[in-house]
């Protein structure tokens, strides 16, 4: 890359996320966005870039890498043919709709050694940074358990996959993240109750590779929005809520007690509660920093492909489970990453 030129990036699709991305990709240092794909135009008539109707005219318009925002079932086509012509992509999650989808995908870029990654968002939430570095050094001591809830009123902009694929591929990401652990086992139940094809709630027991005891409510049929992510363990509990990016520990109380009925009782009681002063940049425009760095050439901690897939291989798990109605085994293939990325 020739120092001072800015690299040329595409985007594919303008939903509700597309729209995000471009309104970010319009204003990053060192990046000019050259077009846009998407069949139906420029419906709000915002863009400076031009909106091209196939991916083959906006390949001829020659650009450095591409931001992947299309519906999930087409990834694969359209991660194939930027793979094909040499283009880096960010690809929104989930990576693909199936495990063998996601794993052609991380083949077709590996074979080609372009940087390309999955757009977890979560990963660059303030808060869920702050609970990871805090974790890493041993604050919360060791942890039992992780319980995650992401509910909230029905999506229109999603058709083609159910809350797992959608929601569900956040929780399992940061969770891996946040702790440094696989999945080894997962069961799951999901309901349909919006009259859709897929799934629109689903509650999951799942375990990590230390043991750590792992839960996750999430669905879309809730007039509440919440995105909660507590982790649990020796010395208290963490309370991350990424809708606000604050982070709240709630610390063991080291207090004896005089009263005889509580002494006997060798559990915890209630300490200190502190919310953690984090400054709160866009976890998007970090996302969108991160991947431009790596595209350049620059250390960076992107999502990787194959970590996206490992996220994938759990979430097919969790559809297999509420199929069948058995716990399943998620163990990642020898050749993926470990989950602690440094």
């Amino acid at each position: 890359m020739s120092q001072g030129r800015k690299l040329r990036a595409g985007l594919i699709g303008l939903g509700a996320m597309g729209r995000n991305h471009a309104r970010v990709l319009s204003n990053l240092d060192g990046v000019e966005l050259i077009g846009v794909v998407d069949p139906a135009g420029d419906v709000t008539g915002t863009l400076r870039a031009p909106v091209v109707p196939e991916l083959a005219d906006l390949l001829a318009m020659g650009i450095d890498y591409a931001v992947v925002a299309c519906p999930t079932a087409l990834h694969e086509r359209i991660g194939l043919e930027l793979a094909a012509n040499g283009v880096c992509a960010l690809i929104e999650k989930p990576l693909a709709q199936s495990v063998e989808a996601a794993t052609t995908l991380v083949e077709a870029f590996e074979a080609a050694g372009l940087v390309a990654g999955v757009g977890h968002i979560e990963r660059y939430n303030p808060a869920l940074q702050s609970l990871r570095t805090r974790l890493e050094a041993g604050e919360l001591g060791e942890v039992f358990q992780v319980v995650t809830r992401r509910q909230g009123p029905f999506p229109h902009r999603i058709a083609d996959v159910g809350v797992v694929m959608d929601l569900a591929t956040h929780d399992i990401d940061l969770t891996a993240w946040v702790t440094g652990q696989e999945y080894t086992a997962v069961s799951a139940r999901t309901v349909s109750r919006s009259g859709r094809l897929h799934e629109d709630m689903v509650a999951v027991v799942g375990q990590l590779a230390d043991g750590t005891m792992v839960n996750h409510l999430v669905n879309w049929l809730s007039p509440l929005k919440e995105r909660s992510t507590v982790v649990t363990g020796d010395k208290g509990c963490f309370v991350a809520d990424t809708l606000t990016a604050d982070l709240t520990f709630y610390a063991n109380a080291a207090i004896d007690t005089e009263w005889e009925a509580l002494r006997a009782f060798r559990g915890v009681a209630e300490g200190d509660m502190v919310r953690y002063a984090i400054p709160k940049r866009e976890p998007l425009l970090v996302e969108h920093e991160r991947f431009r760095d790596a595209v350049e050439g620059k250390q960076s901690d992107i999502v990787t492909l194959r970590q996206g897939l490992r996220t994938v291989r759990v979430a097919a798990g969790l559809l297999e489970s509420a199929s069948d109605g058995k716990v399943v085994s998620v163990a990642s293939s020898e050749q993926d990453e470990p989950a602690a990325i440094r």
